[in-house]
């Protein structure tokens, strides 16, 4: 009884579900029937409209209009970088393939009877376009020339002239070029496949040139008809630079002469280890020349065939024990390269082996012969011993990059690895991203310090033994026998180490410590170029700093500066004491070649007195002279300037750099230049001379083209050199005898040469003049001198009366006293 009620309970189950089944199934049929009847009365009241906006989206949507980058120019308008209007050749194989192809051969002809280069042969073009014809877009030829495409342009535009071409158009892309290849491409930078800069101008600047690209799309108007239109691009912004194309090229051609010079003189390689030169104007902190060496080409900046990309490996590692790798190949006098090489094709030949064996196994079967054949092969594919995998190879480390490779593939990885590294150090700017110890280049600033404070009179003389104790520490002159004795200006002439330690001491670190400050030592100095080295934590703590720390400091030893907080900083020293933010870029012009902004110099402090920066610059001048810096002198000029040595760390490996900073003329600063030189290829690296003739090699050219003339009396010997040298000079005039036009604020010499507002009197001094040709005074031609809060030594924004910021020149707290 109890098994019949379960099974009636059960029957009444099962009828229970198939009425709720057949009830879902029920609603489900009327769902879709009822959606069936929406869908069919949209279709019929609205489909076109809705049919016409999906085409607008699928035609339009997706076009987009590149914007051309700006153009990077220089302060007379010479194009540095600019981007040419290239055509991408694109095919829509679902064109192609409509009415059975009946248009794809004679498309395909016409297209390879152009000089394009495309990226599919023919035959493989064709296999695309019938494998894909659904496909709407597809790049076919990369960045063409006009002329290259201007056949193919001629029957897209002219459709009714070539009914049987059909399925292609062009997209305009750009290309950007860099008209003098190498020169200045650490200031400029390069461009990355993605339009975007990578280091120098390009990067730094890149939202103002990169521009806003333009769209193409549908919509429908209010006749509910599809139109198109057009979002044009903006085009990027242009820049114009401090940068003389012309000084720029004469700083080049030196450095590339020096390192020429003493190739392979001393060891292996090029004239320095780096070299580099900054031109500015001390008098509104623009940069003129920004070079070093070695250079690369910006139009192709990844080539590697000048560098020397050096791969070290141990092939014994790699199973090549003994230098020897099949018995019969020696190793022992190849280089990594070499090996690799070798490696390579013996492992062919024992594919190669490999293969035939296989072949006769499968023809003959496993004969004697064959297996002494795969014995053969066996030894000879030691060759590629897997480290990983092989207990002989010394145990290899998994956490080792190269386990489990062969030396082959090792080599390669090594080499990959090793060539972006030297291209990253290839790319780096020298002048701001690499660091060093300035050397005696720093004296000056001793002691102007010292001077400012009214510490010292300047009237002092010095007694130099060849070395002084300080801090249980013994420290040698340069010139190990001793000076003798030395007025205040013989320190500096003579580069007495002994003297600056005194003078180091007797100011104290609290004072050294400031004007290290002052003069941004330690501090960015802001200029507009990406990647400068941040030094704060290369230079001395005030509150550990040690009386040894302070003597070394005191002559140029034991902390790291940048060149171009050298160069800003001496610019400040001897221009009237007024630290201008070093800068590059001076205008920013639309695409229209309208300014948008006027980038002004800008004063960010006082860093001395004028009266103290005069002193300066008379010691300067006597150690050209009569001092460490008679070599740099060129011919017909008088110029301040001063020698630097800096022993490099590890001490005692006899590398150093050498440098020379310097100005002219000597009674009105217009130019500051900076010459420093890592590790010269010499006998004896010590030697500052060579940086010192750099110098005057380039100041020889770059004075006369500036329009600065000769004030001094030639020697026979000197215009024997000078006319010989005038020769190989690269623009301009000799300076000595051009007869002048004045022309708004440009002054052009009769032999082509310009400078900026200057010219030569009949006695040799610097005029400068207005637009009319009016003679300046100095407060006419600066504008008037900045006024500096006695306090903060802040410079004073002479609209407000506030105080700016010493690093970034924006309105700051005036309570705000501490140097950041």
């Amino acid at each position: 009884m109890a098994k019949r009620n379960q099974q009636n309970g059960s029957n009444r189950f099962t009828q229970k579900m198939s009425i709720k089944l057949a009830v879902l199934f029920v609603m489900i049929l009327v769902a879709f029937a009822f959606l069936g009847i929406r869908l069919f009365i949209i279709n019929r009241d609205n489909g076109d409209k809705y049919k016409k906006r999906v085409l607008s989206q699928q035609a339009y949507d997706s076009v987009t209009i590149p914007a051309k980058r700006g153009d990077i120019v220089d302060r007379n308008n010479t194009k540095l970088a600019v981007s040419q209007k290239v055509y991408n050749v694109c095919i829509d194989p679902k064109t192609l393939n409509k009415d059975d192809g009946a248009y794809l051969e004679s498309t395909i002809t016409a297209l390879y009877s152009s000089p394009i280069e495309f990226t599919y042969t023919k035959d493989e073009l064709r296999s695309y376009i019938l494998a894909n014809p659904d496909s709407q877009y597809r790049v076919i030829a990369k960045k063409q020339g006009y002329e290259t495409v201007s056949d193919i342009m001629n029957m897209v535009n002219n459709p009714s002239m070539y009914p049987d071409f059909k399925g292609v158009w062009l997209e305009d892309t750009y290309v950007r070029q860099y008209p003098y290849n190498s020169l200045a491409c650490d200031v400029i930078g390069f461009v990355q496949g993605d339009n975007e800069g990578a280091y120098g101008l390009e990067e730094f600047y890149n939202s103002t040139l990169v521009g806003t690209n333009g769209r193409e799309f549908g919509y429908l108007n209010d006749d509910e008809n599809l139109e198109r239109t057009l979002k044009p691009a903006q085009d990027g912004k242009t820049l114009v630079t401090s940068i003389d194309v012309n000084i720029q090229s004469i700083v080049e051609k030196n450095i590339l002469a020096f390192n020429e010079e003493h190739r392979n003189e001393a060891r292996e390689g090029a004239g320095s280890s780096n070299t580099g030169v900054i031109i500015m104007d001390p008098n509104n902190g623009e940069v003129l020349a920004m070079a070093s060496y070695p250079t690369f080409n910006l139009n192709d900046p990844r080539n590697t065939d000048n560098l020397d990309v050096k791969v070290e490996l141990d092939p014994e590692k790699f199973g090549l024990m003994n230098g020897i790798l099949d018995g019969n190949t020696d190793i022992s006098e190849m280089d990594d390269s070499e090996i690799a090489e070798t490696v390579r094709k013996l492992a062919e030949e024992s594919r190669g082996t490999e293969e035939a064996s296989d072949t006769t196994d499968a023809q003959q079967g496993n004969t004697s012969e064959s297996i002494e054949n795969q014995g053969a092969e066996d030894d000879s594919s030691d060759i590629e011993i897997n480290v990983g995998n092989n207990e002989e190879n010394n145990g290899a480390d998994p956490a080792d990059p190269y386990a489990g490779l062969t030396y082959a593939e090792a080599y390669d990885k090594a080499y990959e690895e090793a060539k972006m590294e030297a291209l990253n150090s290839l790319w780096k700017n020298f002048c701001i991203n690499s660091t060093y110890e300035p050397g005696s280049t720093m004296k000056p600033f001793t002691m102007a310090a010292g001077l400012e404070e009214g510490i010292l009179k300047g009237d002092e003389s010095y007694v130099c033994n060849g070395v002084t104790e300080v801090g249980g520490h013994e420290i040698h002159c340069s010139n190990r026998l001793g000076h003798g004795t030395l007025t205040f200006s013989g320190a500096l002439e003579q580069s007495c180490n002994v003297a600056f330690m005194k003078i180091g001491t007797t100011i104290g670190k609290t004072i050294f410590m400031k004007y290290n400050q002052l003069f941004n030592f330690g501090l960015k100095t802001n200029i507009d170029l990406t990647g400068e080295a941040l030094t704060n934590s290369l230079v001395f703590d005030i509150n550990t700093m040690t009386p040894t720390d302070l003597a070394i400091s005191s002559f140029g030893q034991g902390f790291n500066v940048t060149m171009i907080q050298m160069a800003t900083g001496f610019c400040s020293l001897i221009n009237g004491g007024y630290y201008y933010k070093p800068h590059i870029v001076t205008k920013v012009l639309d695409s229209a070649g309208t300014t948008v902004e006027t980038v002004e110099p800008r004063v960010l402090k006082q860093t001395v007195s004028e009266e103290t920066s005069e002193k300066i610059r008379e010691l300067c001048v006597a150690v050209v002279d009569n001092g460490t810096g008679k070599s740099a002198r060129p011919a017909g000029y008088r110029i301040g300037g001063k020698t630097g040595t800096a022993e490099k760390y590890p001490r005692g490996t006899e590398n150093y750099v050498i440098s020379f900073m310097s100005f002219a003329p000597a009674e009105n600063p217009q130019i500051v230049c900076y010459v420093v030189i890592d590790e010269p290829n010499v006998g004896y690296q010590a030697q500052s001379k060579y940086a010192a003739v750099l110098c005057k090699d380039i100041l020889t050219e770059v004075l006369p083209y500036m329009g600065i003339f000769q004030t001094e009396e030639l020697t026979e010997k000197e215009a024997e050199e000078l006319a010989e040298k005038q020769q190989e000079f690269s623009t301009g005039s000799s300076g000595t005898e051009a007869e002048e036009e004045v022309t708004g604020e440009i002054i052009v010499d009769a032999e082509g040469g310009n400078s900026n507002s200057e010219t030569g009197s009949s006695n040799g001094a610097i005029t400068f003049v207005d637009e009319n040709g009016n003679e300046l005074d100095e407060e006419d031609r600066t504008g008037g001198k900045v006024e500096i809060d006695p306090e903060t030594g802040y410079a004073i924004d002479p609209t407000t009366g506030i105080l700016l910021d010493p690093q970034t020149g924006e309105p700051i707290d005036p309570t705000v006293t501490d140097l950041q």
